[in-house]
């Protein structure tokens, strides 16, 4: 069972993730941020997994650390449900199109933490109760703490909504082939041996 259950909780935020890698895309989410909990909707959804988010955050400064720590949370619990990621393909590639927006997510669960967040256009400060620029704070804690290489870019867009919902169906979909199973893998898909 590729499940796991992480709990964080600091003087900001107060969280509990848990997350099905083999799941069918339901998700309880609460995050406090409205926009932010539409968009593990569609990251849970579009990677098939089962996911509960639920995130108490002083939310009275700003949504920052509740969006980076759930990110956090997310990335270790994501590695942890992983286990030892024998048989799994290892890499994941999506383009998602949303209206005019196009976004690419391609990715390695490879060990190794790095982000690449290539999103040209400047996003509307505030997407609803969102502030855009924590997309890419999200995606650096969630990578740094999966040990996944993340590559996102962005290829077309013009309204903030679109590309921001364009990158976490792809970054769903990414994860959802990266971490499924081939049975002609064995062990893991690397020549070391060691992911």
């Amino acid at each position: 069972m590729r499940q796991a259950e992480v709990v964080r909780k600091t003087a900001e935020t107060n969280i509990k993730v848990n997350i099905d890698l083999d799941g069918d895309g339901s998700s309880t989410i609460a995050t406090g941020v409205g926009f932010f909990d539409h968009m593990l909707i569609l990251l849970s959804k579009h990677g098939l997994f089962d996911m509960t988010v639920i995130c108490e955050g002083d939310l009275h400064i700003d949504g920052h650390h509740t969006v980076e720590d759930i990110g956090i949370s997310f990335g270790q619990a994501f590695m942890k449900a992983l286990g030892d990621k024998q048989g799994i393909k290892r890499y994941g590639t999506s383009f998602v199109p949303m209206d005019e927006a196009l976004a690419m997510v391609s990715l390695d669960i490879s060990g190794r933490a790095y982000l690449v967040y290539d999103v040209a256009q400047p996003l509307t400060p505030m997407i609803g109760d969102y502030d855009s620029e924590l997309t890419e704070e999200f995606l650096r804690a969630f990578a740094n703490n999966a040990g996944i290489t993340l590559h996102v870019k962005m290829l077309q867009g013009k309204n903030s909504h679109h590309i921001v919902e364009a990158i976490f169906k792809a970054l769903g979909r990414a994860l959802g082939e990266a971490c499924s199973k081939d049975p002609r893998i064995k062990g893991v898909m690397s020549t070391k041996g060691s992911l």
